[in-house]
């Protein structure tokens, strides 16, 4: 087989394949053994018809289609390979006229990888991001648990104030007519969660129980449901009961109680040190982000549509993913925001681009730095998910991976190796 490329631009690549006419001829004798039983013509037995009078009958390109569909798929293979290309979609294929007893000869043009441009990654300055525990970060956090640990208790007679649940009837009108979805009973709604409709709990406050309120609101222009959007409405809302949160004081008994500490103190210091720790993971996370940002805004890369289509696919999956994660599938989710798939694909594009950019980016920097992945580098990565298993098990695990093709591990520890180059090259300032 011979593969001759044409021409390369705009990531688009043309190339003729011709393969061999004993290949062709070799296809077209498997095709017709295959399909001869499928052919039923007069004088013969079926399954017995020798190839020329079935051609002779139909015509030579009878099994043109399926032999050319056995040899492509190979002699495309081979082309890439030797013409050291790397396709990113399924190409177009024109066969031109087929003689007999001449070569093969397919045409192919395909997308393939962008060349990406490197500019500076090296001695970058990026502006240091710092955090650092304070008082009011350890005071949030004791309130956070507090608020966990709080209990109901019945608030008696008084009218309904911030913060207070409430246990309600509404139900909701357009005009005169009462609208679908705007109807409950026994709802439980916590006043300030701004879990209702802007301006409906601030009304409630100052109400007491058995007391009937009308509530007037008005419906947000963005809101998912299209028919009330921007309308105005009434909520008739009934009080059933009134509770407030009690907290627990902030003492050593509290201590106690939700920690293994024994003061106060000790577990406001607990809170310091794991906030601290915290706060050094969101550092790195975000100065590293900040490198990696600047590194591709410095490179100039041509993304193909295809490449963009491919990732956004999976960025779809992805959601679909954390959507189930969360009880739902991909049609709730968009019944429950009124949107659509198309409209949801608009939303993570610019997402998937800017995936697709820093992948050939990082790619790019990891073969100008000749980084590989060696036997130690996949030892390492297999002893770290191991660790997410029972430690009995860890062995065992490692033995398995290693006997499999794990090269889905290569991109992740070279893009690791890369990161971690630019930041020991980095100015942090």
């Amino acid at each position: 087989m011979k593969a001759l490329l044409e021409k390369k631009e705009n990531n688009r690549v043309s190339f003729t394949i011709e393969i061999p006419a004993e290949k062709f001829e070799e296809a077209l004798q498997k095709t017709y053994l295959k399909n001869r039983g499928r052919f039923n013509i007069p004088g013969f037995r079926k399954g017995k018809t020798p190839r020329k009078i079935i051609e002779l009958n139909y015509g030579p390109e009878i099994f043109y289609e399926e032999a050319i569909n056995l040899l492509l798929p190979e002699a495309y293979s081979d082309a890439v390979d030797e013409l050291k290309l790397e396709p990113v979609d399924t190409p177009e294929v024109d066969i031109e006229e087929i003689v007999k007893g001449e070569p093969l000869v397919a045409k192919m043009e395909v997308t393939v990888k962008p060349e990406v441009e490197l500019g500076d990654y090296k001695g970058i300055e990026i502006e240091k991001i710092e955090y650092n525990v304070t008082d009011e970060h350890i005071e949030d956090e004791l309130k956070s648990v507090q608020e966990k640990n709080g209990r109901m208790t019945d608030a008696g007679d008084r009218p309904v104030k911030d913060g207070d649940i409430l246990t309600i009837d509404y139900a909701g009108f357009v005009g005169e007519d009462q609208f679908q979805g705007g109807t409950a009973e026994g709802q439980q709604l916590e006043i300030g969660s701004g879990q209702f409709i802007p301006g409906f709990e601030e009304q409630l406050v100052g109400k007491n129980i058995g007391e009937e309120i009308e509530v007037a609101v008005t419906f947000p222009e963005e809101y998912h449901e299209p028919s009330l959007q921007g309308k105005e409405a009434i909520f008739k809302v009934t009080i059933h009961s009134i509770k407030e949160k009690e907290l627990p004081e902030l003492d050593d008994e509290f201590a106690k109680d939700v920690s293994e500490f024994d003061t106060l103190d000790e577990y406001k210091e607990s809170i310091k040190e794991r906030l601290a720790e915290d706060f050094k993971s969101k550092e790195e996370s975000e100065n590293e982000n900040s490198l990696i940002e600047k590194v591709i805004g410095n490179c100039n890369v041509d993304i193909p549509e295809a490449m963009i289509d491919t990732q956004l696919e999976n960025e779809i999956q992805e959601f679909e993913y954390r959507m189930r994660m969360q009880g739902l599938n991909l049609d709730q989710y968009l019944e429950i925001t009124n949107s659509t798939l198309d409209s949801l694909k608009d939303q993570l594009r610019p997402m998937a681009a800017d995936r697709v950019r820093g992948d050939l980016v990082l790619e790019a920097i990891a073969k100008a730095e000749n980084l590989e992945v060696t036997e130690e580098d996949i030892d390492k990565e297999l002893e770290k998910i191991a660790m997410t298993y029972e430690e009995e098990k860890r062995e065992e695990f490692i033995k398995d991976m290693k006997s499999r093709d794990l090269s889905y591990l290569d991109t992740p520890i070279i893009n690791g190796k890369v990161i971690e180059m630019l930041k020991e090259n980095a100015k942090f300032i």
